[in-house]
């Protein structure tokens, strides 16, 4: 059996690791809190966020924590003229009609960038990519250090947001009575638009967090968006803590199952955790029944 040297550093990464799974699955709560939907195109807008922050820096020499600056804006605006433009008008206000709106442009926009880019697998090469920093002992990439406290001061900022700004409670308003929300005068159509792009920008956050350390391919959403929906269902469906919560547990469960049962089997644990809790509860750690 590892011993506690080889196993604190397996939980610590797993924790880095879990707040960036975390960051994904916020922005995918947030749509569904708010539209009621599952965006089966979140992974796809991720891909997008990890090919704009790499040619960023391989055109231009931005590095990615400074594309901060540019990618999450620019990946709000693309959520909201997707919202606006293609998923409330092909939707026709049918939740049905809207889940396979996004799941048709998951398939267009991979399909696409397959077609641009081919399916090479991209890297950025920073100073930093291989520095490594000791924390309580364990020795973690920097890059995994600076994501994990930058989801939480995505969760954190968006949280305030949520609490206390007149859109946050606009958004609070129209996810718990849509009707109630058009009667006292909420713009509903703005306010499930900007939903949607802060959903999609917290993925350009968490692109610029993720690829001083990962890659990007045209298929590499597929794999953080199923990871994304265990960790909505386990902290619970519209629930911001819970992503953060079950995000972290997550990325703990599979850093410690690669340890004990091998890499290639490290997931078996998530999906378990997925069975269970919709086998015991439903409503997730932190949900409530309707």
């Amino acid at each position: 059996m590892p011993d506690l040297a080889i196993i604190l550093p397996s939980l610590l990464n797993g924790l880095t690791t879990g707040a960036l799974y975390a960051l994904v699955a916020l922005g995918l709560t947030l749509i569904y809190g708010v539209l009621h939907i599952i965006n089966f195109a979140h992974g796809a807008l991720l891909m997008i966020g990890l090919y704009a922050v790499y040619f960023l820096n391989a055109r231009f020499g931005i590095d990615p924590y400074v594309a901060l600056l540019i990618v999450p804006p620019a990946l709000f605006a693309l959520g909201y003229a997707l919202q606006r433009g293609i998923i409330t008008r092909a939707g026709h206000g049918r939740d049905e009609n809207i889940l396979l709106v996004t799941l048709g442009l998951s398939i267009v926009i991979e399909n696409l960038a397959l077609f641009a880019f081919r399916s090479d697998t991209r890297t950025v090469d920073t100073p930093y990519s291989f520095e490594i920093v000791e924390v309580l002992g364990a020795f973690l990439p920097l890059p995994k250090v600076v994501a994990f406290f930058g989801a939480l001061v995505t969760a954190a900022l968006l949280w305030g947001l949520m609490a206390k700004t007149d859109l946050g409670r606009a958004i609070r308003a129209l996810a718990k009575e849509r009707k109630g929300a058009k009667l006292v005068g909420i713009n509903t159509e703005h306010v499930y638009a900007m939903s949607f792009g802060l959903g999609v920008g917290c993925l350009g956050v968490a692109a610029c967090l993720l690829l001083p350390s990962y890659y990007v391919t045209p298929q590499v959403g597929h794999g953080f968006v199923l990871i994304a929906f265990t960790i909505v269902v386990l902290g619970g469906m519209g629930s911001f803590v819970g992503a953060l919560v079950g995000g972290l547990i997550i990325g703990v469960v599979e850093a410690l199952g690669g340890l004990f049962l091998g890499e290639s089997l490290g997931q078996i644990g998530i999906f378990l955790i997925f069975i269970l809790v919709l086998i015991f509860r439903p409503t997730g750690l932190l949900g409530h029944k309707v």
